[in-house]
């Protein structure tokens, strides 16, 4: 009888439920969205792709990011390290975590770095509940299109929350739900608003939606 009852409390608490859902998506729910299949690494290349910058203007979300020469950055979901290297070049005196949990795509940055020498980038090998990073060691948190992603968000947005300076930044990077001219799958976007449910759930509140990027919000976030 205890450990039904333990079973039923646990059920209960649990922040995820789970149905069949977009083709996608992994049937696994949270306030209402469906999580999304990781992108493998074998998406490499689609990361690296020439016409990125025109489509997703890199160079405007650096500028909205407001990057100081002695910045502490973490790129959460970092991929093949398109923004990381960007972001180490203009952090030069300061340092940038490159987050990511598959070996992959750690060993493509590891090469790449290096290559061209790059002495303030620190790779992280993150986990499904947390980014790994020492406790209020970060000013600013990159995630670029890889939050829909995490199967354990609220575990996730945890490890953040600790790892974030208290005046530090969250910049959530992700395809407008809104708009059905981004030609992106619809599991694979968010919408404002339900970016902010979100967020405000575990301890986050809106500071600003930075509007000038052509397919994606620019939504700017700080600890409550």
């Amino acid at each position: 009888m205890q450990c039904t009852a333990q079973n039923t409390t646990e059920e209960k608490d649990d922040p995820y439920n789970y149905k069949a859902g977009d083709p996608s998506g992994i049937g696994k729910w949270y306030m209402g969205r469906e999580i999304a299949h990781v992108m493998g690494y074998q998406g490499i290349n689609w990361l690296e792709r020439p016409e990125r910058e025109r489509e997703e203007n890199t160079d405007k979300l650096l500028q909205n990011m407001n990057i100081q020469s002695d910045d502490v950055i973490a790129d959460i979901g970092a991929g093949s390290g398109y923004h990381v290297f960007k972001m180490a070049a203009l952090a030069k005196n300061g340092l940038i975590y490159a987050v990511d949990i598959q070996p992959e795509m750690l060993q493509a940055m590891r090469v790449r770095q290096k290559k061209e020498g790059v002495s303030n980038i620190e790779l992280i090998k993150g986990a499904e509940k947390s980014v790994n990073l020492p406790e209020s060691s970060v000013d600013k948190i990159l995630m670029v299109d890889v939050y829909h992603e995490f199967n354990f968000p609220v575990e996730m947005m945890a490890s953040i929350g600790k790892a974030l300076r208290p005046e530090g930044k969250v910049y959530l990077i992700e395809y407008r739900g809104e708009d059905d001219s981004v030609p992106i799958k619809k599991v694979h976007k968010m919408t404002e608003k339900q970016a902010v449910k979100e967020m405000e759930a575990v301890g986050f509140v809106l500071e600003e939606n930075i509007k000038n990027l052509p397919w994606q919000h620019c939504l700017v976030f700080k600890k409550k």
